[in-house]
């Protein structure tokens, strides 16, 4: 079969097999998983061979762990040290524990598989998870930022257990890391490599693509610095999973963040749905259907074991019994890195090979269970005890305003925000504008504001506030068509360049704009004003009228804007009542401001 009609079979088992488990609450994770049984050679032998297919699938872990690393800034770890270090390894360690001791004193394995068995059952998936708690609306409950939490150690942890693995494997890790001594020295050498190489070469360079204002280079360039520190790693014997989560944390600082989450986000997705649907096609039902009671046992009695785990952590943890039982539902099924764990254990003779077989199975079994068990959670305690206490969120993460454009305009607004206090995240897309600001210490990012994915990982659903103030006419509309149809509870407070663009900003019912040089005019013309003679007071007041009748005129002008000869018609009238207005104004004896004002509200 060629790779053609198989990406074709991939493609129309993902589009009927998603909608349907989204139909039902089942979560689209579920779905890949089934639409890969249902192909593969357990079901309708579609796809015989999935060996290519999962290589190219694994490519979804990597890209996930990079966006994962990207996610780890050091600010960010720091607010969220409590939750992550507390919660996430009280998690780790007593599952590790429970799991392993179960297989070291009633199943006889060995004390490194055993290790491997608890450890590996641990882990949870990222993606399951997140995925089908962002689908509930749940990620932001208390026992959703939990559950991030939690997961977000489980991914470092990774990190020194891939590293240290073959340290278990005896003579056959050996052969094929070397020494442990030596394996840690390359571990250090890879690390230097990649530190130094990242501050000295990939940030230059992704400076130098994004100031050709190409897209697609830049894509390329994001791509090329996953796939190359990935490899650079498994040169040395470590996993590529690794070289890309080292990757995203020494970008996660940098001015590109965004971006290259924005970026990678669409492949990530499709790949990680290719990696699912390759789990439920390598999942071995041959075995499944030999010992079918004790992999059902096996499952039950991992997730059951988590289960308690996690809700005896919560309420530990002080966390409400209503959110530590959701956060005990949310995570107690294995996850993606069981696989590799398992896989890699076996290869390097720590543990049998059907072990890992049968220990994938119950993996594949319990996030096929996983979906159900959440949706049951949510028929049976979420309607009768709706958590919707808040939760202390970092500032760093969800920040009250998102500053678009970050010129002379918006730096002033980000200027005042931050002497008040005000957290905000301000995004530009102009690379050698976003290199000069943040050499004078101001916390602005490189992306295009009007890209649906760079808004969503600069968190604009958790924002109040979006300031519109990009230069480009075009893109700015975009922005404000865009946040208007996906985030329509952000308030737009927009800079327009002139007229048009202040008309296309309304009829997209940005009721707030100011026009960029409207308000120094005002100001100038006010000051022209009293050095020629009128009273500080008369001339704010003109000042007034004529803002207000030009606000007046922009309103009745912006339902003929394009009918041109009614537009120049509007326009004459306009400067003749205002001639008119001041006329009138002329005659009338000057009164102070002030009394006017309380007059008029009379």
């Amino acid at each position: 079969m060629s790779l053609l009609a198989q990406i074709a079979i991939f493609l129309a088992a993902a589009v009927i097999a998603i909608p349907i488990f989204r139909y039902f609450k089942l979560g689209s994770v579920l779905g890949y998983l089934a639409a890969g049984i249902i192909i593969g050679p357990a079901g309708f032998g579609l796809i015989s061979k999935i060996d290519a297919t999962q290589h190219i699938a694994e490519f979804g872990i990597v890209l996930l762990m990079f966006v994962i690393g990207l996610e780890l800034q050091p600010s960010r770890l720091w607010v969220m040290r409590k939750p992550i270090f507390g919660l996430g390894l009280a998690q780790v360690l007593a599952t590790t524990v429970g799991i392993g001791s179960i297989a070291y004193f009633a199943f006889g394995q060995p004390g490194g598989s055993a290790l491997v068995i608890g450890f590996g059952l641990s882990m949870s998936s990222t993606a399951l998870v997140l995925q089908l708690l962002a689908e509930r609306g749940q990620l932001s409950s208390q026992y959703g930022r939990s559950a991030f939490s939690i997961l977000l150690f489980q991914d470092i942890a990774v990190l020194p257990a891939l590293a240290l693995l073959p340290l278990l494997g005896g003579a056959a890790a050996a052969r094929t890391a070397g020494p442990g001594g030596w394996l840690v020295l390359k571990f250090i050498a890879v690390l230097g490599t990649v530190v130094i190489g990242g501050r000295y070469v990939l940030r230059p360079m992704l400076r130098i693509v994004a100031a050709t204002g190409v897209a697609e280079a830049f894509t390329a360039a994001g791509l090329l610095v996953v796939i190359g520190t990935a490899l650079l790693v498994g040169q040395v014997g470590l996993s590529l999973s690794l070289g890309a989560f080292l990757a995203g944390v020494l970008l996660a600082d940098s001015e590109f963040r965004h971006e290259l989450e924005a970026d990678i986000e669409p492949f990530k997705g499709l790949l990680l749905g290719l990696f699912f649907i390759t789990v439920g096609m390598s999942a071995n039902l041959g075995l499944a259907f030999e010992k079918p009671g004790l992999i059902i046992g096996l499952t039950l009695g991992f997730m059951l074991l988590k289960v308690a785990v996690l809700r005896a952590i919560g309420l530990v943890a002080g966390l409400p019994p209503g959110a530590s039982r959701g956060l005990a539902f949310s995570l107690p099924s294995g996850g993606e890195f069981a696989f590799v764990l398992f896989g890699l254990g076996a290869t390097l003779g720590i543990m049998d090979t059907e072990i890992a077989e049968l220990l994938v199975l119950v993996v594949t079994g319990s996030m096929i269970l996983s979906p159900l068990l959440l949706t049951l959670h949510d028929v049976l305690f979420r309607k009768k005890e709706p958590d919707d206490r808040p939760f202390d969120t970092p500032e760093e993460l969800y920040p009250k305003v998102i500053i678009a454009g970050f010129g002379r305009f918006g730096q002033i607004v980000g200027r005042i925000l931050a002497a008040k206090k005000i957290s905000f995240t301000a995004l530009e897309a102009n690379q050698t504008q976003v290199d000069f600001l943040r050499r004078f210490g101001n916390q602005v990012f490189y992306g295009d504001a009007s890209r649906l994915e760079l808004l969503r990982s600069a968190h604009a659903e958790n924002a109040e506030v979006f300031v519109l103030a990009i230069d480009d006419v075009e893109a700015s509309v975009r922005t404000a068509e865009l946040i208007r149809k996906h985030f329509p509870h952000l308030k737009i407070y927009a800079r327009a360049r002139n007229r048009q663009h202040a008309f296309r900003l309304l009829d997209l019912d940005v009721r707030y704009t100011i026009r960029e040089t409207l308000g120094s005019s005002l100001e100038m013309s006010e000051k022209v004003l009293e050095s020629l003679g009128l009273s500080k007071s008369k001339a704010i007041e003109t000042v007034r009228r004529f803002r207000l009748h030009d606000e007046a005129t922009m309103a009745k002008q912006q339902s003929i804007k394009g009918d041109e000869s009614k537009f120049l018609q509007t326009t004459r009238e306009s400067a003749e009542q205002l001639l008119h207005l001041f006329e009138t104004d002329e005659a009338q004896p000057e009164e102070p401001v002030a009394r006017r004002r309380a007059a008029g509200s009379q």
